[in-house]
Protein backbone atom coordinates (compact mmCIF):
# COMPACT_ATOMS: atom_id res chain seq x y z
CA UNK A 1 0.00 0.00 0.00
CA UNK A 2 2.80 2.60 1.01
CA UNK A 3 4.40 1.76 -2.40
CA UNK A 4 1.74 2.61 -4.36
CA UNK A 5 1.19 5.50 -2.72
CA UNK A 6 5.10 6.43 -3.27
CA UNK A 7 4.22 5.38 -6.87
CA UNK A 8 1.13 8.01 -7.34
CA UNK A 9 3.43 10.69 -5.84
CA UNK A 10 6.40 10.50 -8.63
CA UNK A 11 6.40 13.32 -11.36
CA UNK A 12 5.18 12.69 -14.60
CA UNK A 13 8.47 13.24 -17.09
CA UNK A 14 7.69 12.97 -20.81
CA UNK A 15 5.65 15.19 -23.67
CA UNK A 16 1.57 15.28 -24.35
CA UNK A 17 0.10 16.37 -27.24
CA UNK A 18 -2.80 19.00 -27.62
CA UNK A 19 -4.22 21.08 -30.62
CA UNK A 20 -6.86 21.56 -32.93
CA UNK A 21 -8.11 20.73 -36.34
CA UNK A 22 -9.72 24.26 -37.86
CA UNK A 23 -10.68 24.94 -41.65
CA UNK A 24 -11.76 28.06 -42.42
CA UNK A 25 -14.41 29.04 -45.04
CA UNK A 26 -14.42 32.89 -45.97
CA UNK A 27 -15.84 35.86 -48.49
CA UNK A 28 -14.58 39.45 -48.97
CA UNK A 29 -16.68 41.69 -50.51
CA UNK A 30 -13.29 43.47 -51.77
CA UNK A 31 -9.56 42.87 -52.45
CA UNK A 32 -7.59 42.70 -49.08
CA UNK A 33 -3.79 43.30 -47.49
CA UNK A 34 -3.84 39.77 -45.97
CA UNK A 35 -1.09 37.34 -44.81
CA UNK A 36 -0.78 33.49 -46.38
CA UNK A 37 -3.33 32.98 -48.81
CA UNK A 38 -5.91 35.62 -47.32
CA UNK A 39 -6.40 33.70 -44.02
CA UNK A 40 -4.59 36.17 -42.28
CA UNK A 41 -6.77 39.61 -43.13
CA UNK A 42 -5.63 43.11 -42.29
CA UNK A 43 -7.22 45.83 -43.94
CA UNK A 44 -8.98 46.56 -47.73
CA UNK A 45 -6.75 47.93 -50.46
CA UNK A 46 -7.43 51.00 -51.39
CA UNK A 47 -8.70 52.56 -54.87
CA UNK A 48 -6.85 51.51 -57.70
CA UNK A 49 -8.25 52.68 -61.24
CA UNK A 50 -8.04 50.99 -64.60
CA UNK A 51 -7.78 52.91 -67.82
CA UNK A 52 -11.87 53.20 -67.77
CA UNK A 53 -11.77 54.72 -64.17
CA UNK A 54 -13.24 51.18 -62.30
CA UNK A 55 -11.75 50.40 -59.24
CA UNK A 56 -9.53 47.37 -59.96
CA UNK A 57 -9.95 46.26 -56.20
CA UNK A 58 -13.54 46.63 -56.18
CA UNK A 59 -13.73 43.06 -56.75
CA UNK A 60 -14.99 39.88 -53.87
CA UNK A 61 -13.51 36.55 -53.40
CA UNK A 62 -13.53 33.70 -51.16
CA UNK A 63 -11.19 30.62 -50.12
CA UNK A 64 -10.84 27.76 -48.15
CA UNK A 65 -8.18 27.05 -46.05
CA UNK A 66 -7.03 24.39 -43.01
CA UNK A 67 -3.38 25.67 -42.43
CA UNK A 68 -4.04 27.05 -38.91
CA UNK A 69 -4.48 23.35 -37.84
CA UNK A 70 -2.06 22.97 -34.60
CA UNK A 71 -0.24 20.96 -32.88
CA UNK A 72 0.85 21.94 -29.36
CA UNK A 73 3.49 19.49 -27.63
CA UNK A 74 3.56 20.22 -23.16
CA UNK A 75 7.24 18.79 -22.30
CA UNK A 76 7.49 17.96 -18.05
CA UNK A 77 10.83 17.12 -16.72
CA UNK A 78 12.88 16.57 -13.61
CA UNK A 79 13.65 19.76 -11.45
CA UNK A 80 16.74 21.62 -12.33
CA UNK A 81 19.05 24.28 -10.34
CA UNK A 82 16.25 24.03 -7.80
CA UNK A 83 13.38 24.72 -9.52
CA UNK A 84 10.43 23.10 -11.83
CA UNK A 85 11.11 23.13 -15.39
CA UNK A 86 8.64 22.91 -18.31
CA UNK A 87 9.16 23.66 -22.43
CA UNK A 88 6.52 24.01 -25.16
CA UNK A 89 6.91 23.09 -29.03
CA UNK A 90 4.27 24.37 -31.26
CA UNK A 91 3.77 24.21 -34.37
CA UNK A 92 1.13 24.52 -37.42
CA UNK A 93 0.88 24.50 -41.30
CA UNK A 94 0.79 27.95 -41.97
CA UNK A 95 4.00 28.15 -43.80
CA UNK A 96 7.04 30.94 -43.32
CA UNK A 97 6.60 32.47 -46.85
CA UNK A 98 4.21 34.46 -47.82
CA UNK A 99 4.54 35.88 -51.48
CA UNK A 100 5.61 32.49 -54.17
CA UNK A 101 3.87 29.76 -51.29
CA UNK A 102 7.36 27.85 -52.16
CA UNK A 103 6.29 26.09 -48.53
CA UNK A 104 2.34 26.40 -48.95
CA UNK A 105 1.15 23.88 -45.63
CA UNK A 106 4.36 24.30 -44.63
CA UNK A 107 4.71 22.97 -40.74
CA UNK A 108 6.31 26.10 -39.27
CA UNK A 109 7.41 26.50 -35.73
CA UNK A 110 5.67 28.57 -33.34
CA UNK A 111 6.23 28.49 -29.89
CA UNK A 112 9.39 27.23 -28.54
CA UNK A 113 10.48 27.71 -24.94
CA UNK A 114 11.83 26.79 -21.65
CA UNK A 115 10.64 27.98 -18.31
CA UNK A 116 12.32 27.30 -14.83
CA UNK A 117 9.60 28.24 -11.86
CA UNK A 118 11.15 29.22 -8.81
CA UNK A 119 8.46 30.12 -6.01
CA UNK A 120 8.64 33.33 -6.70
CA UNK A 121 10.56 33.63 -9.50
CA UNK A 122 10.02 32.47 -13.38
CA UNK A 123 12.55 32.27 -16.45
CA UNK A 124 11.43 31.48 -19.72
CA UNK A 125 14.16 31.22 -23.13
CA UNK A 126 12.96 30.59 -26.30
CA UNK A 127 10.55 31.96 -29.00
CA UNK A 128 7.15 33.00 -26.70
CA UNK A 129 4.87 35.97 -27.44
CA UNK A 130 6.07 39.35 -27.58
CA UNK A 131 5.59 41.57 -24.01
CA UNK A 132 2.72 43.62 -25.49
CA UNK A 133 0.67 40.06 -26.68
CA UNK A 134 -0.59 39.64 -23.41
CA UNK A 135 -1.78 35.87 -23.01
CA UNK A 136 -4.10 36.86 -20.07
CA UNK A 137 -6.03 39.30 -22.47
CA UNK A 138 -6.01 38.92 -25.99
CA UNK A 139 -8.60 38.99 -28.47
CA UNK A 140 -10.79 35.93 -28.87
CA UNK A 141 -12.05 36.42 -32.38
CA UNK A 142 -11.97 33.72 -34.94
CA UNK A 143 -10.54 35.43 -37.40
CA UNK A 144 -6.94 34.21 -37.22
CA UNK A 145 -4.95 37.33 -37.54
CA UNK A 146 -6.30 37.55 -33.65
CA UNK A 147 -7.03 41.18 -33.79
CA UNK A 148 -4.38 42.29 -36.24
CA UNK A 149 -3.49 45.16 -37.33
CA UNK A 150 -4.74 46.54 -33.83
CA UNK A 151 -3.64 43.88 -31.57
CA UNK A 152 0.03 43.35 -31.34
CA UNK A 153 0.92 40.16 -33.06
CA UNK A 154 4.51 38.45 -32.51
CA UNK A 155 6.67 35.61 -32.03
CA UNK A 156 10.07 36.59 -30.90
CA UNK A 157 13.36 34.72 -29.39
CA UNK A 158 13.56 36.04 -25.92
CA UNK A 159 14.97 35.59 -22.56
CA UNK A 160 11.64 36.21 -19.77
CA UNK A 161 12.33 36.70 -16.14
CA UNK A 162 8.78 37.65 -14.17
CA UNK A 163 8.80 37.92 -10.34
CA UNK A 164 5.84 37.54 -8.60
CA UNK A 165 4.98 40.45 -5.63
CA UNK A 166 1.78 39.27 -4.02
CA UNK A 167 -1.36 40.41 -6.52
CA UNK A 168 1.34 41.90 -9.01
CA UNK A 169 4.38 40.75 -11.29
CA UNK A 170 6.94 42.22 -12.73
CA UNK A 171 8.61 41.21 -16.15
CA UNK A 172 11.34 42.22 -17.99
CA UNK A 173 12.15 41.08 -21.68
CA UNK A 174 14.58 41.27 -24.11
CA UNK A 175 14.08 39.70 -27.31
CA UNK A 176 15.03 39.76 -30.90
CA UNK A 177 13.41 39.24 -34.47
CA UNK A 178 12.35 35.93 -36.98
CA UNK A 179 9.43 35.14 -38.08
CA UNK A 180 8.00 39.02 -37.76
CA UNK A 181 10.60 41.65 -38.47
CA UNK A 182 11.15 45.05 -39.18
CA UNK A 183 11.29 46.26 -43.11
CA UNK A 184 14.88 45.50 -43.87
CA UNK A 185 14.55 42.13 -42.02
CA UNK A 186 15.32 41.07 -38.27
CA UNK A 187 19.04 42.03 -39.48
CA UNK A 188 18.19 45.76 -38.47
CA UNK A 189 17.90 44.91 -35.18
CA UNK A 190 20.52 42.70 -34.88
CA UNK A 191 23.07 45.55 -36.62
CA UNK A 192 21.99 47.82 -34.08
CA UNK A 193 23.83 46.35 -31.48
CA UNK A 194 20.68 46.51 -28.69
CA UNK A 195 17.84 43.86 -27.96
CA UNK A 196 14.23 44.61 -28.23
CA UNK A 197 13.59 45.64 -24.47
CA UNK A 198 10.30 45.52 -23.15
CA UNK A 199 8.73 45.46 -19.37
CA UNK A 200 5.29 44.84 -17.66
CA UNK A 201 3.68 45.35 -14.48
CA UNK A 202 0.47 43.22 -13.86
CA UNK A 203 -2.16 42.99 -11.69
CA UNK A 204 -4.28 39.88 -10.87
CA UNK A 205 -6.60 39.44 -8.58
CA UNK A 206 -9.79 36.38 -7.62
CA UNK A 207 -12.89 37.45 -6.22
CA UNK A 208 -15.79 34.82 -5.88
CA UNK A 209 -15.38 33.24 -9.14
CA UNK A 210 -14.37 36.75 -11.02
CA UNK A 211 -10.62 37.31 -12.29
CA UNK A 212 -9.52 40.68 -12.91
CA UNK A 213 -6.39 41.46 -14.66
CA UNK A 214 -4.78 45.20 -15.25
CA UNK A 215 -1.46 45.82 -16.70
CA UNK A 216 0.92 48.16 -18.27
CA UNK A 217 4.17 48.22 -20.32
CA UNK A 218 6.73 49.72 -22.50
CA UNK A 219 8.94 48.59 -25.39
CA UNK A 220 12.37 50.59 -26.80
CA UNK A 221 13.39 49.23 -30.13
CA UNK A 222 16.25 50.33 -32.09
CA UNK A 223 17.25 49.65 -35.71
CA UNK A 224 20.14 50.35 -37.81
CA UNK A 225 18.59 49.80 -41.29
CA UNK A 226 21.23 49.69 -43.25
CA UNK A 227 25.34 49.29 -43.09
CA UNK A 228 26.47 51.17 -46.27
CA UNK A 229 25.56 53.97 -48.52
CA UNK A 230 26.73 54.63 -52.08
CA UNK A 231 27.34 57.66 -54.26
CA UNK A 232 28.76 57.65 -57.56
CA UNK A 233 29.74 54.01 -57.34
CA UNK A 234 31.05 54.26 -54.28
CA UNK A 235 30.51 52.51 -50.41
CA UNK A 236 30.95 53.66 -47.47
CA UNK A 237 30.25 52.93 -44.25
CA UNK A 238 27.41 53.90 -42.17
CA UNK A 239 25.74 54.09 -38.53
CA UNK A 240 22.46 55.55 -38.80
CA UNK A 241 19.80 54.21 -36.63
CA UNK A 242 16.18 54.90 -35.87
CA UNK A 243 14.78 54.08 -32.53
CA UNK A 244 11.67 54.11 -31.06
CA UNK A 245 9.32 53.70 -27.65
CA UNK A 246 5.66 52.31 -27.03
CA UNK A 247 3.57 51.62 -24.49
CA UNK A 248 0.34 49.84 -23.55
CA UNK A 249 -2.17 48.88 -21.28
CA UNK A 250 -4.77 46.69 -20.46
CA UNK A 251 -7.62 45.18 -18.77
CA UNK A 252 -9.73 41.87 -18.39
CA UNK A 253 -12.61 41.05 -16.46
CA UNK A 254 -13.76 37.66 -16.33
CA UNK A 255 -16.80 36.15 -14.52
CA UNK A 256 -19.19 32.65 -15.19
CA UNK A 257 -21.47 34.95 -17.61
CA UNK A 258 -19.21 36.89 -19.59
CA UNK A 259 -15.66 38.55 -20.20
CA UNK A 260 -14.21 41.75 -20.87
CA UNK A 261 -10.87 42.43 -22.66
CA UNK A 262 -9.48 46.38 -23.23
CA UNK A 263 -6.29 47.38 -24.81
CA UNK A 264 -4.73 50.23 -25.81
CA UNK A 265 -1.36 51.35 -27.16
CA UNK A 266 1.14 54.01 -28.32
CA UNK A 267 3.57 52.72 -30.32
CA UNK A 268 6.60 54.25 -32.73
CA UNK A 269 7.54 52.01 -35.06
CA UNK A 270 5.32 48.99 -35.22
CA UNK A 271 5.85 47.62 -38.09
CA UNK A 272 7.01 44.52 -36.70
CA UNK A 273 4.08 43.82 -34.50
CA UNK A 274 1.31 43.53 -37.66
CA UNK A 275 0.20 46.92 -37.49
CA UNK A 276 0.56 50.32 -39.18
CA UNK A 277 3.36 52.26 -39.00
CA UNK A 278 7.31 51.95 -39.55
CA UNK A 279 9.74 54.58 -40.15
CA UNK A 280 10.61 56.76 -43.07
CA UNK A 281 13.26 59.07 -43.88
CA UNK A 282 13.99 62.52 -42.20
CA UNK A 283 16.53 64.31 -44.19
CA UNK A 284 20.13 64.02 -45.97
CA UNK A 285 22.77 64.31 -43.15
CA UNK A 286 25.61 64.03 -45.61
CA UNK A 287 24.75 64.28 -50.00
CA UNK A 288 28.65 63.22 -50.46
CA UNK A 289 27.88 60.03 -48.91
CA UNK A 290 23.57 59.48 -49.38
CA UNK A 291 24.24 59.24 -45.64
CA UNK A 292 20.47 59.98 -44.10
CA UNK A 293 18.57 60.26 -40.66
CA UNK A 294 15.18 58.60 -40.00
CA UNK A 295 11.72 59.37 -38.11
CA UNK A 296 9.72 56.64 -36.60
CA UNK A 297 5.64 56.86 -38.32
CA UNK A 298 3.55 56.50 -34.50
CA UNK A 299 0.31 54.77 -34.29
CA UNK A 300 -2.40 54.76 -31.25
CA UNK A 301 -4.79 52.08 -31.10
CA UNK A 302 -7.49 50.24 -28.99
CA UNK A 303 -9.15 47.54 -28.95
CA UNK A 304 -12.31 46.55 -26.84
CA UNK A 305 -14.10 42.50 -26.81
CA UNK A 306 -17.10 41.47 -24.94
CA UNK A 307 -18.09 37.88 -25.05
CA UNK A 308 -21.21 35.37 -23.05
CA UNK A 309 -19.33 32.44 -21.26
CA UNK A 310 -21.90 30.23 -22.40
CA UNK A 311 -21.20 26.23 -22.41
CA UNK A 312 -23.38 25.33 -25.53
CA UNK A 313 -23.41 28.81 -27.18
CA UNK A 314 -21.06 31.96 -26.79
CA UNK A 315 -21.70 35.70 -28.50
CA UNK A 316 -18.85 38.00 -28.78
CA UNK A 317 -18.41 41.72 -30.11
CA UNK A 318 -15.15 42.72 -30.86
CA UNK A 319 -14.13 46.44 -31.91
CA UNK A 320 -10.66 48.01 -32.80
CA UNK A 321 -9.63 51.42 -33.66
CA UNK A 322 -6.01 52.71 -35.11
CA UNK A 323 -4.96 56.22 -35.86
CA UNK A 324 -2.06 57.27 -37.70
CA UNK A 325 -0.35 60.40 -35.13
CA UNK A 326 2.43 60.89 -38.07
CA UNK A 327 6.01 61.72 -37.58
CA UNK A 328 7.47 63.84 -34.89
CA UNK A 329 9.76 64.55 -37.75
CA UNK A 330 9.15 65.86 -40.80
CA UNK A 331 10.05 63.47 -43.40
CA UNK A 332 11.25 63.79 -46.62
CA UNK A 333 11.04 59.89 -47.99
CA UNK A 334 8.02 57.31 -47.24
CA UNK A 335 11.24 54.90 -48.26
CA UNK A 336 14.61 55.12 -48.31
CA UNK A 337 14.59 56.56 -51.98
CA UNK A 338 18.31 57.73 -51.81
CA UNK A 339 19.32 53.95 -50.75
CA UNK A 340 17.18 52.35 -53.10
CA UNK A 341 15.14 49.93 -50.12
CA UNK A 342 11.55 49.41 -50.29
CA UNK A 343 8.56 51.21 -48.22
CA UNK A 344 9.78 50.96 -44.78
CA UNK A 345 5.88 52.07 -43.52
CA UNK A 346 2.67 49.88 -43.69
CA UNK A 347 -0.04 52.07 -44.21
CA UNK A 348 1.67 55.09 -44.59
CA UNK A 349 -1.58 56.24 -46.54
CA UNK A 350 -4.30 55.28 -44.02
CA UNK A 351 -5.35 57.60 -41.75
CA UNK A 352 -7.27 55.46 -39.53
CA UNK A 353 -8.76 52.52 -39.72
CA UNK A 354 -12.11 50.53 -38.22
CA UNK A 355 -13.03 47.42 -37.18
CA UNK A 356 -16.10 45.89 -35.86
CA UNK A 357 -16.85 42.56 -35.52
CA UNK A 358 -19.49 40.26 -34.01
CA UNK A 359 -19.45 36.21 -33.22
CA UNK A 360 -21.38 33.24 -32.32
CA UNK A 361 -19.98 30.01 -31.75
CA UNK A 362 -21.96 26.88 -30.98
CA UNK A 363 -20.07 24.70 -28.61
CA UNK A 364 -20.57 20.65 -28.20
CA UNK A 365 -17.97 18.84 -26.19
CA UNK A 366 -14.48 19.14 -28.31
CA UNK A 367 -16.33 20.64 -31.27
CA UNK A 368 -17.33 23.94 -32.14
CA UNK A 369 -18.96 25.68 -35.36
CA UNK A 370 -18.38 28.98 -35.36
CA UNK A 371 -19.00 32.28 -37.50
CA UNK A 372 -18.03 35.73 -37.71
CA UNK A 373 -18.94 38.70 -39.33
CA UNK A 374 -15.62 41.29 -40.00
CA UNK A 375 -16.56 44.50 -41.11
CA UNK A 376 -13.30 46.50 -41.49
CA UNK A 377 -13.50 50.06 -43.02
CA UNK A 378 -10.27 51.95 -43.53
CA UNK A 379 -9.84 55.88 -44.38
CA UNK A 380 -7.02 56.61 -47.12
CA UNK A 381 -5.64 59.83 -48.09
CA UNK A 382 -7.41 61.42 -51.45
CA UNK A 383 -4.88 63.23 -53.95
CA UNK A 384 -4.92 67.35 -54.46
CA UNK A 385 -4.97 69.07 -57.75
CA UNK A 386 -1.28 68.04 -57.76
CA UNK A 387 -2.06 64.29 -57.92
CA UNK A 388 -0.25 64.68 -54.29
CA UNK A 389 -1.55 62.86 -51.05
CA UNK A 390 -2.92 65.13 -48.64
CA UNK A 391 -0.90 65.22 -46.06
CA UNK A 392 1.38 67.31 -44.22
CA UNK A 393 5.09 67.33 -43.36
CA UNK A 394 4.90 65.13 -40.51
CA UNK A 395 2.98 62.21 -42.07
CA UNK A 396 -0.46 63.28 -40.50
CA UNK A 397 -3.57 63.10 -43.66
CA UNK A 398 -5.60 65.86 -43.78
CA UNK A 399 -8.18 64.71 -46.18
CA UNK A 400 -9.35 60.82 -46.44
CA UNK A 401 -12.26 58.52 -47.79
CA UNK A 402 -13.33 55.55 -46.46
CA UNK A 403 -12.96 51.85 -47.86
CA UNK A 404 -14.41 49.27 -46.35
CA UNK A 405 -14.38 45.19 -46.62
CA UNK A 406 -16.79 43.19 -45.37
CA UNK A 407 -15.56 39.33 -44.44
CA UNK A 408 -18.00 36.33 -44.32
CA UNK A 409 -16.16 33.68 -42.28
CA UNK A 410 -17.11 30.30 -41.05
CA UNK A 411 -14.85 28.02 -39.20
CA UNK A 412 -15.24 24.16 -37.82
CA UNK A 413 -12.96 23.44 -35.37
CA UNK A 414 -11.75 20.31 -33.11
CA UNK A 415 -9.96 20.23 -30.36
CA UNK A 416 -7.77 17.51 -29.00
Amino acid sequence: MGQAQEKNTEPKYGISFSGFVKTDFFFDSREVYTIREGDFLLFPKEKVFDANGIDINDKSSFNFLSIQSRLTGKITGPDAFGAKTSGVLEADFFGNENAAFIDANGFRLRHAFVKLNWPKTELLAGQFWHAFFIPECFSGVISFNTGAPFQPFSRNPQIRVTQTLGKFKVAAVIAAQRDFTSPQGSVSLQHAGIPNVSALISYNHNSNETTTNAGVGVDYKTLQPLLTTTKNNAVFVTDEKVAGFSATAYFKRQSPTYTFKLQGIYGENLFDLIMLGGYAVHNITDTTKNTVSYTTLNQFTAWSEFQTNGKKVQFGLWAGYSQNLGSKKSILYYSNKVAGTDATIRGANIQSLIRISPRIVFIQGKFNFATELEYTSASYATKNAQGQLNRDANGVITASEKVNNLRLLFSAIYYF
